[in-house]
């Protein structure tokens, strides 16, 4: 086995290879070739992708990060950005072109206006979850009906966690990958500090 061939990986089961090295090539070339790689895969996903699942197309030395911190650079003055979110990377349009984008573009069933209620609840659920519905309830001072719930589930901003501790073991609620990128976060913990209001 040549060294040029221990250093790729097939691609698919009839034989194909994926030179990660690109060792044929000079550095330079090498490198431009490593972030058209990674901007195509960023480009052709619709969810964060990783830098462990990035790292598969580049060659062992190459620095994940200084690849996207190329591109970057060469999308400053565009109107999309790399912008990392829920533990990955991902194209994003920048917030001053969102008026261009409504007018122009058919953005479908994309609509994620919420009522008072609801983003009050996906809050609290953001800043204490694990949460139950009584937990929930003693927040709101009343109950939070199931349909609401349902709602924000159906959108996918929230999910089932843990069975809660108290008697009967009821069902709690977490947020979910998607409510980090609907909210342009990386983690929970980058979440604005709650203001409690003083009696």
């Amino acid at each position: 086995m040549t060294t040029a061939t221990r250093k790729r990986n097939p691609a698919d089961e009839g034989g194909a290879v994926f030179d990660r090295e690109l060792d044929d090539r000079p550095q330079e070339l090498r490198w431009r070739k490593w972030m058209g790689r990674i901007e195509a895969v960023l480009f052709a996903s619709t969810s964060p992708v990783g830098c462990d699942e990035l790292a598969r197309v580049v060659g062992q030395g190459a620095s994940v990060e200084l690849l996207i911190e190329d591109i970057q650079a060469e999308l400053r003055g565009r109107p999309y950005e790399l912008a990392q979110v829920a533990g990955g990377w991902m194209f994003r349009t920048r917030p001053q072109f969102a008026d261009a984008i409504k007018a122009a573009a058919d953005l479908g069933e994309q609509s994620l206006a919420f009522t008072e209620m609801e983003m009050g609840v996906l809050c609290a659920i953001a800043y204490h979850q694990p949460i139950d519905r009584a937990g929930l309830a003693d927040i709101f001072g009343k109950e939070v009906s199931r349909d609401l719930l349902a709602r924000l589930r159906h959108k996918d901003l929230i999910a089932s966690g843990p069975r809660s501790p108290r008697p009967g073991a009821p069902h709690t609620f977490v947020t979910t990958e998607t409510f980090l990128v609907t909210f342009d976060l990386q983690s929970l913990r980058d979440l604005p500090e709650l203001e409690l209001s003083k009696p």
